[in-house]
């Protein structure tokens, strides 16, 4: 499956990078240069978006730490949308629930 990825610069000075697809070993680099992209334009919030991924491996996990530890020179979190079961478990079981700001819809982050 291919991976799909798009960004939403908001108004409100948040970046949103909407996720599609499977990410892992084969795709991650491509994840990885979008938020390498996004964090090198200096942002303050970034929201990743992955209610629409069927799937992460390690080597995704490992690219929103990288992405989260850029961010938290700034102080703020990275924030990720996991609406669905697949995507909450990975993310508990490897205890980075308790890293990252995870919600499940993007209503519970994004202001309207």
């Amino acid at each position: 499956m291919t991976l799909g990825i798009e960004t939403e610069q908001r108004d409100d000075g948040v970046v949103v990078v909407v996720v599609h697809g499977e990410v892992d070993i084969r795709t991650a680099p491509e994840l990885r240069e979008c938020l390498a992209s996004v964090l090198d334009g200096r942002v303050q919030r970034l929201v990743l978006d992955l209610s629409d991924v069927d799937f992460l491996d390690s080597t995704a996990l490992s690219v929103m730490v990288g992405a989260h530890k850029r961010l938290a020179r700034t102080g703020e979190p990275l924030a990720v949308i996991a609406s669905t079961e697949a995507v909450r478990r990975v993310l508990t079981v490897t205890g980075l629930a308790r890293v990252f700001a995870v919600h499940e819809s993007r209503d519970a982050v994004l202001p309207s």
